[in-house]
């Protein structure tokens, strides 16, 4: 496992990171606590969640396992504040996250999405209270465009406040925006990138079909929003030229869809959700075997 600094702070993270997004949604408790004693002893130390998650039952959770196990000083944790970012909504949701991962303070808070009914000013100030509180050592922000990080950034620095350490975007084969504008802005800032659904929630998997029926108990048919995001002409245009190049390769869609999310260069880690320890492992067989630079060319035009 590589570990890489997550932005300008004294952090640490695995390259591959734990998204708790299925834990009492997807998974029971137990199952859930299984999931995280195999990936804390494979090397995954970046544990993320939010309240958004099962209505905070994700958080509920991995409190319970990190008070179980003993394991928060052996984890970077991180959590989300979903909407309505007031500062008295954004400490509140704080605090809240705090109590149901039953820590004192979370190493990450970030915003989950853009609000465009709050200035920006009072939920950096909120943030950054925050962290003189001692209830987050850094902050960040997920879903964000790069003139949103641009400009919290630029008020961060003008009023002295805590800046945004790290962004977490949706980024994989068919969904890559983010390399026009974002991956350049954090480069150049030293901003941590912490990708999540690099498998583009099942559609790089192989199991969905253009003009089929959606099957039963998939991602797509238990959160139907998903189809928004990834049934579009020119995804499904990939997703089949992916397809064709892996059975091709005789290398399975998730295997080398794993393995391009987590070599791209200025990533610093991928999150993975799961179901099972069996998934977890599929993440570290991806890593390990790695692309060459032929492929990941080959992958990257199509």
């Amino acid at each position: 496992m590589e570990y890489r600094k997550l932005g300008q702070t004294d952090l640490k993270v695995s390259s591959i990171g734990l998204g708790c997004v299925t834990f009492s949604r997807e998974i029971d408790e137990a199952t859930a606590f299984r999931v995280m004693d195999h990936a804390l002893e494979r090397g995954i130390t970046l544990f993320d969640t939010a309240e958004a998650y099962n209505s905070g039952g994700s958080e509920t959770v991995l409190g319970n396992w990190m008070k179980d196990r003993k394991t928060r000083d052996q984890i970077v944790l991180a959590s989300k504040v979903a909407t309505n970012l007031t500062r008295e909504r954004v400490i509140s949701s704080a605090e809240a996250s705090l109590k149901r991962l039953q820590t004192e303070c979370l190493d990450l808070f970030q915003v989950h999405h853009w609000d465009n009914e709050v200035s920006l000013e009072e939920t950096l100030e909120a943030l950054n209270t925050l962290v003189k509180q001692g209830k987050t050592r850094y902050i960040g922000c997920s879903n964000y465009d790069a003139w949103h990080l641009c400009k919290a950034l630029w008020l961060a620095d003008v009023n002295g406040w805590a800046r945004m350490e790290s962004v977490q975007p949706n980024y994989n084969l068919v969904t890559r925006d983010i390399e026009k504008e974002m991956l350049p802005l954090t480069a150049d800032q030293n901003i941590a990138v912490i990708s999540y659904s690099p498998l583009g929630a099942g559609f790089l998997t192989g199991k969905y079909r253009q003009g089929s029926d959606v099957p039963k108990g998939t991602r797509f048919d238990v959160i139907p929003g998903h189809q928004d995001v990834y049934f579009h002409p020119e995804k499904w245009r990939i997703m089949e030229a992916f397809r064709a190049k892996a059975a091709k390769i005789d290398k399975t869609m998730i295997e080398l869809a794993l393995a391009w999310a987590i070599g791209q260069p200025d990533i610093t880690s991928v999150f993975i959700g799961a179901r099972d320890i069996y998934h977890v492992d599929q993440a570290f067989r991806a890593e390990v075997m790695g692309l060459s630079e032929e492929l990941r060319a080959e992958l990257n035009c199509l």
